[in-house]
């Protein structure tokens, strides 16, 4: 069973059909990336004709290697492996086979909801290279199949069924290490199964102790795993902090213990609530540089990434309050 747009109904009707249609297709939410980590978020807008989706079936193009299905409550995961068509080298290991096929199934997608299945990996193809995400939904009378890959030159939107679809880029390395750009310019860093993304420290003023910055985990493992440590060599120290509202005040306190980044979910902080304190900097953090970090997780290890700096009113609250206690 596959959705046929050019249903027997008047034109007026079809015309509507293949309009909307156009933006129903199962794609990817990023349809760029340079080689490297990458997350693939693939958003599926609807179930079948009419039917809930119980079964979501991706397969994982060549050059999309090293991947980690994300969990999703009351879905299982199941995954074939097999050989690559050559070997790629990430992180300095050679690697010639892994996951082909991530199938997301128990699950229920009802034809009006809408939902993501993600996936982590690395792009390890050739810059200008299209990686095709062939991805099938099975549900109770058939399937709705997004398998169609276009002719060189065809817009793909021609498709009845198109694939999704991302294009590898060229990669910026000063974009990584200086964190030029929005704040989620380190979105894609990862360590083991932690994915590290929207990455920002908020300007400081001068004389100002502490300096506040924020990150968010997501843990894409099976396992949970926890955030041990923290720290910098532009502060004395570096913490988790929790602001909240006791007795009408507003306080901020540390974490008595340390982070837990639940398997399949993601810890988000924001000005307001969750978010890191670097305490007794050697200078205020400045507009347009950049804040050293490193992070350690009990089973995911080290990781070390750069925090771009915001202007002091980017957000809301303040990352440099006193502390009430």
């Amino acid at each position: 069973m596959h959705r046929n747009l050019i249903a027997a109904a008047a034109a007026c009707t079809t015309a509507f059909i293949a309009t909307t249609s156009a933006f129903a297709h199962v794609s990817l939410v990023e349809r760029e990336a340079a080689p490297g980590s990458f997350k693939a978020v693939l958003a599926i807008p609807h179930g079948c004709e009419g039917e809930a989706t119980n079964v979501v079936e991706v397969r994982i193009p060549e050059g999309f290697v090293s991947v980690k299905p994300m969990p999703k409550a009351g879905w299982t995961i199941t995954m074939e492996n097999g050989d690559y068509e050559k070997t790629y080298t990430v992180h300095g290991h050679e690697i010639s086979s892994g996951v082909k096929v991530v199938k997301w199934e128990g699950g229920t997608l009802e034809d009006a909801h809408y939902d993501e299945f993600v996936l982590r990996g690395s792009v390890a193809g050739e810059p200008g290279t299209v990686l095709y995400f062939d991805t099938v939904q099975h549900c109770a009378s058939g399937t709705e199949e997004w398998v169609q890959h276009p002719a060189e030159g065809q817009d793909p939107h021609e498709l009845e069924g198109p694939a999704p679809s991302l294009t590898i880029v060229a990669g910026n390395d000063s974009h990584a290490h200086h964190g030029h750009g929005a704040p989620g310019a380190e979105a894609g860093l990862s360590a083991g199964s932690i994915s590290i993304e929207e990455p920002w420290a908020r300007a400081m003023l001068p004389g100002q102790p502490a300096g506040g910055a924020w990150i968010n985990l997501t843990n894409i493992g099976e396992e949970d795993d926890r955030l041990i440590s923290l720290s910098s060599p532009v502060a004395e120290k570096v913490e988790v902090h929790m602001m909240e509202v006791v007795n009408d005040v507003m306080t901020m306190r540390p974490l008595e213990d340390a982070l837990v980044v639940t398997a399949g979910e993601t810890v988000k902080m924001d000005p307001g609530g969750l978010h890191l304190m670097f305490m007794k900097v050697t200078e205020p953090f400045k507009e347009g540089e950049s804040v050293p970090l490193t992070l350690e997780f009990e089973k995911a290890g080290k990781v070390e990434l750069e925090l771009p700096v915001k202007p002091a009113n980017y957000g809301r609250g303040s990352g440099g309050h006193d502390h009430k206690h």
